[in-house]
């Protein structure tokens, strides 16, 4: 007679504990994360022409659970940066997105997008960002008028900008890409990409000290294969020499040489997504010999610097064929072993169709995360922050959200007080 195998034991880090744990989110686009119904109103009054006019209809045509393909991931940014135009409608965006953090208990967000996407006649890169500032702005000083917040029960909401640049644009992109191509027209396309990305920095640098704008650090999104990071060094190194944060997509569509890249030619703090950072099978490079070597050496230093990892699970398995119908795929639990400081993120909110407290139950799920290694991964997302303040503000902040995350977790029968490795 067959033995029946046990079922497997449900942890005890439930939904209710996750969604109350104070969280952040480092890596999350802007033009990604509308709410369908605002996307709806914004195409209504803006004339522009969506597949369906009802959420549900969205949901099945473009905004998925699941995904064929890259592009087909990709089709729904068509009518997010249709919408968002000019200066209300990014404004609310932005105020919109705040709130939704808040209201899952994620009490740090870095929005990041590309400006340049949203540039159209007079409203310009400074005008985009002074709009996304406005919404940002307006929602944070209307959460930290809460009672929880004003009597220090819950930590303050903090929010910031992070501006991204392009690996490559075609005409089409933009009006604001158009006239590099107009300008340079015999010029090789990886010097047009580089000068946009540099004129970028630039203006992100001055408004920053001319607008008051919070952008905390800049980012390099879009097809990592044939358009290096090391295009870009001269914007990563003028914002470096401006001290601002550096984050690089990088690992996700390349290998780990693409994340070596990041950290050498761009001062890389940070990693979104980081993906194959420990598989030597994917290094392209031909000169790379010893490509286990290659990769212990490098997650070496990553872990050692605590470069962090922006890991977006969900965002993952839409693109990656081989994790979508198996999780535990993902090298999230090697990056653990390692020591790898590694943090959730949504990447996407709409269009991967997603929460933070989605994020971490599955990685608890999954990867059958304990109370202290959940704790590990939460408060890394708020140590290796792009915090807009000075440092010893930033320590008493995250100091605040550990005791309060020690609170909710002992609240719901768990002690996790112990220093974070």
């Amino acid at each position: 007679m067959a033995t029946r195998k046990p079922a497997p034991r449900k942890s005890s880090l439930t939904r209710e504990l996750i969604a109350a744990l104070p969280k952040s989110d480092l890596h999350v686009h802007l033009d990604g994360s509308l709410r369908l119904e605002t996307l709806i109103e914004l195409a209504k009054e803006r004339k522009v022409r969506l597949p369906s006019s009802t959420p549900s209809g969205l949901r099945d045509l473009v905004f998925k659970r699941a995904y064929k393909n890259l592009p087909e991931y990709l089709r729904g940014f068509e009518f997010t940066v249709a919408c968002l135009q000019d200066a209300e409608s990014l404004e609310r965006a932005a105020y919109e997105l705040c709130w939704d953090c808040r209201n899952e208990n994620v009490f740090y967000v870095e929005i990041r997008f590309a400006p340049q996407l949203h540039v159209n006649g007079g409203f310009g890169v400074r005008q985009v960002l002074a709009a996304v500032a406005r919404g940002m702005n307006r929602a944070k000083r209307e959460i930290n008028r809460g009672a929880e917040i004003k009597d220090g029960t819950l930590p303050r909401f903090e929010c910031g900008i992070i501006v991204c640049a392009m690996r490559f644009f075609l005409p089409v992109f933009s009006e604001h890409y158009r006239a590099y191509f107009e300008a340079m027209p015999s010029a090789p396309k990886e010097e047009i990409y580089s000068l946009a990305s540099l004129e970028l920095a630039r203006v992100t640098v001055k408004a920053i000290e001319e607008d008051g704008v919070p952008v905390v650090g800049l980012d390099l999104a879009g097809q990592e294969r044939g358009f290096p990071a090391e295009d870009h060094a001269p914007a990563y190194q003028l914002v470096h020499d401006h001290f601002l944060g550096k984050t690089v997509h990088a690992g996700e569509d390349y290998g780990p040489e693409s994340i070596f890249q990041a950290i050498t030619d761009c001062h890389a703090d940070r990693i979104g997504h980081g993906t194959w950072l420990l598989s030597p099978n994917r290094i392209h490079d031909q000169g790379i010999k010893d490509k286990k070597g290659y990769v212990e050496k490098l997650a070496n230093y990553v872990a050692d610097r605590r470069i962090t990892l922006e890991v977006c699970l969900t965002s993952n398995q839409q693109t990656i064929p081989e994790m979508r119908d198996d999780l535990s795929k993902h090298p999230f639990k090697r990056m653990r072993k390692a020591r790898i400081s590694v943090t959730l993120c949504t990447d996407n909110r709409l269009v991967s169709r997603t929460t933070v407290t989605d994020e971490v139950v599955k990685a608890v799920d999954t990867f059958k995360l304990k109370p202290r290694e959940l704790k590990d991964v939460l408060i890394y997302g708020f140590k290796r922050s792009f915090y807009p303040g000075p440092y010893h503000e930033k320590r008493d902040y995250v100091r605040q959200v550990l005791n309060t995350m020690e609170r909710v977790f002992a609240e719901h029968g768990h002690d996790v007080r112990m220093s974070v490795r």
